[in-house]
């Protein structure tokens, strides 16, 4: 299926040729794997996808077993020039003397967002979004996957050129070339050890070394693999996977290190570098089947009102915001990404409006849904919790893969003590999820209805020993339904709030969601508790939680701002109000 090319070519020819038979006029074309806004015309907005989709097939087919699709749906931005790109990229970037960008990979915990400027006449404008689609690709496997081999992948991915029937693999990297023949390596037995946290990742000069090196490496692997038939990455990305040491598994599978590096200086010093052509004429995309609509002039300012939200231009995506409101005041777009505005800057009242009329313009957007259930837990009557119920179910039907929705609806359906649909839900989970982190995490919430089944189970059984035992002594006895007594009294939280600022310690959770924790200061400790910590208010500062907040796993040894009220149990300092979790 690969071929060696004979020459180089420049990324994207085609479509960088496009870039100024454009309109004015935004268009959006989707397929079911992603949707590429665009303000040059259709024929041009279809090329566009049609690249995205070959990229996707490409990793589809060198990767069998990768899971392509994000849980994050992808959204391509492509400006048809630099003063439009200007309207949307990071503010840092506008400024006098900055690099001049083409495209950049903006990851949002509701989307991704790939923004591209079609006018760029680079060799390769798209690199920085090709290498960080790569990590996209292999975000399930970065809990193992070491730091040298995740960039270089990405790295070596980055040259792909997408042509209308192959995709171009394995391009060499000139400008990696020339750097790597004027500097000494760093040793193997150094690379294969670097993580997120080591100088030769994060210092200029180091990391200039670091990311050829690891480019390099990947390259001789990858094209070695192919021309004799091995598949000595795959086997190395095996051991890792079932918990290998980074370096212990490079000597078990490529052998002696410093053999490996000698014959990497000596490829490095090559004149000539292989590549592959993947042939893409019989790729399953069907390009008749993508939807085309054009855009009202308030969808696309909408657009990019959202897309300035996740590059930080907060003020620029307000004024946009407000003005797109006045022009269409219904407006599904705007609504969604004013709570989104309102959450990030912690305003939960109004985060939570915007979401619930969101809601009733019919939005899709399955993180509107687990926002608002998420912001209205506070705020549990009868109606309220029907509403949280349908808005949490609803977020798993619209991704079946985002698995905060399921940790919080099961969660939710425990406090109402549904305990089989918790754990039916949670069992969904397990079937479909390839993640290690939401596996850990459904296997956690099962054995803790494990726990709460065999206590409910033993306490039965206490219970009818006692009553078998004041049977015997012919008493009579009347009762009914035991309940658990909390060891703190439930009181209104109405009365003169207290803060206490420290770090929370302590924590320990009982049936039903009961929960106590200490909050240390170098002044004195502070006692607290809540007998159920799912009416709580939680919020973060100065940084943003990744998916649900488990209070009795999530707040251990956090800074944190924790209001309070006084209890008339005088054993504690008060009853818990709201948490701020800081940085």
């Amino acid at each position: 299926m690969f071929t060696k090319l004979a020459s180089l070519a420049i990324l994207l020819a085609a479509l960088c040729g496009y870039a100024y038979a454009s309109t004015d006029q935004w268009i959006e074309v989707r397929s079911p794997h992603f949707t590429v806004i665009t303000d040059v015309n259709e024929k041009q907005g279809r090329h566009i996808l049609d690249q995205f989709e070959r990229m996707r097939w490409m990793f589809q087919t060198i990767f069998p077993k990768v899971n392509v699709d994000p849980v994050q749906p992808i959204v391509v931005v492509a400006a048809k020039n630099r003063k439009v790109f200007q309207t949307i990229e990071p503010e840092t970037f506008l400024a006098k003397g900055q690099m001049n960008i083409s495209g950049l990979f903006m990851n949002r915990v509701d989307k991704n967002y790939i923004l591209l400027r079609l006018d760029a006449e680079f060799e390769h404008p798209y690199e920085p979004v090709f290498h960080e689609y790569t990590h996209l690709q292999f975000k399930d496997f970065s809990q193992w996957m070491p730091v040298w081999l995740n960039e270089g992948l990405a790295e070596f991915f980055q040259n792909t050129e997408i042509r209308d029937k192959d995709v171009v693999v394995g391009e060499a990297s000139v400008n990696n070339i020339l750097y790597l023949r004027q500097q000494n390596l760093i040793p193997l037995e150094v690379l294969f050890k670097v993580d997120d946290k080591s100088p030769y990742y994060h210092e200029e000069d180091k990391g200039s070394i670091f990311y050829a090196e690891v480019w390099a490496l990947t390259h001789y692997l990858y094209v070695t693999d192919k021309q004799k038939g091995t598949n000595k990455v795959g086997d190395y990305m095996t051991l890792l996977s079932k918990g290998e040491d980074p370096l212990t598994a490079a000597e078990k599978v490529f052998g002696n290190l410093r053999q490996l590096q000698k014959t990497l200086q000596d490829y490095i010093q090559q004149s000539n570098y292989m590549q592959f052509t993947l042939s893409s004429a019989a790729a399953a995309i069907d390009e008749s089947t993508y939807k085309v609509r054009t855009l009202k002039q308030a969808e696309s300012d909408a657009v990019r009102a959202d897309v300035l939200t996740g590059v930080g231009r907060v003020k620029d995506a307000r004024e946009l915001l407000d003005a797109v409101l006045k022009a269409d005041p219904e407006n599904l777009q705007a609504r969604e990404t004013m709570g989104y505005l309102e959450f990030q800057d912690r305003n939960m009242d109004a985060a939570r409006k915007w979401y619930a009329e969101a809601i009733k313009q019919g939005s899709q957007n399955y993180f509107v849904y687990f926002n608002f259930a998420t912001l209205s837990i506070g705020q549990m009557s009868s109606e309220q919790s029907k509403d949280i119920e349908s808005s949490l179910r609803t977020a798993v039907r619209l991704n079946p893969r985002f698995a905060p929705a399921y940790e919080q609806l099961a969660s939710f359906l425990m406090t109402r003590e549904q305990f089989d649909d918790a754990e039916a839900l949670l069992q969904t989970l397990l079937k479909s999820t390839t993640d290690p982190g939401d596996g850990a995490m459904g296997h956690r919430m099962m054995a803790q209805i494990q726990e709460v089944k065999t206590a409910r189970a033993q306490f039965a059984a206490d219970s009818k020993t006692q009553m078998d035992a004041l049977r015997e002594k012919e008493t009579v006895v009347t009762t009914g339904m035991v309940d658990v007594v909390p060891k703190h009294p439930t009181e209104p939280a109405d009365g003169l709030r207290h803060e206490a600022l420290g770090v929370i310690r302590g924590v320990q959770c009982s049936y039903p969601a009961v929960i106590e924790f200490k909050v240390e200061s170098a002044k004195k400790t502070v006692s607290l508790y809540s007998n159920n910590y799912y009416k709580l208010e939680y919020s973060t500062l100065g940084f943003m939680l990744e998916g649900a907040l488990n209070p009795c796993k999530g707040i251990e040894g956090r800074n944190a701002r924790v209001q309070f009220t006084e209890s008339s149990d005088k054993t504690v300092d008060g009853q818990v109000v709201a948490v701020e979790l800081r940085k």
